[in-house]
């Protein structure tokens, strides 16, 4: 049985500051502990696919969570809706066009999804993630830690960027 709540971070560990979005799952799994209990799933991947829409079913909110050279510092938070964009195709999609082909699958919204995106500048093919990338990580982490203790839903339409 599905949790409640899902987070989601995609990167690849061997591009530098790409890896903030898998990291983010391993350190809040970490932090939430045995806290969140049956309330939290953690999941991590390299890419987004069409797939991934299955792993929304069942939830009442979703936070995705990638790496961006474009998103404010440290990090910004946006409310997501579904959209079939640019990027849909069968490898390597947007977290609205997951949302889009969960609604296309259930015939039905797709739970209240979230993209915190984590600034980072050097996603170099064999490098560590950054120092500065991982402060940013750190002050999103802070965040999360509050995103999964709130217990109601944001009103959709809403969106917005968050700085810790």
């Amino acid at each position: 049985m599905n949790a409640p709540l899902l987070i989601f971070g995609w990167g690849n560990l061997s591009r530098g500051d790409d890896a903030l979005g898998p990291l983010f799952v391993q350190q809040l799994r970490l932090l939430a502990g045995t806290g969140a209990g049956s309330r939290v799933d953690f999941l991590e991947d390299y890419q987004l696919q069409i797939e991934h829409a299955l792993d929304l079913a069942f939830r009442e909110r979703v936070l995705f969570v990638d790496g961006s050279v474009n998103c404010a510092t440290p990090f910004e938070v946006t409310a997501l809706r579904p959209s079939r964009d640019t990027s849909f195709t069968t490898h390597a999609i947007s977290p609205q066009a997951v949302m889009h082909v969960y609604r296309d699958l259930y015939h039905a919204e797709p739970p209240a999804c979230t993209l915190l995106a984590i600034r980072g500048m050097h996603f170099e093919l064999g490098a560590p993630p950054g120092s500065l990338a991982l402060d940013h990580l750190a002050r999103a982490l802070a965040w999360g830690q509050s995103w999964i203790e709130r217990r109601a839903v944001a009103p959709s339409g809403l969106s917005g960027i968050a700085h810790a």
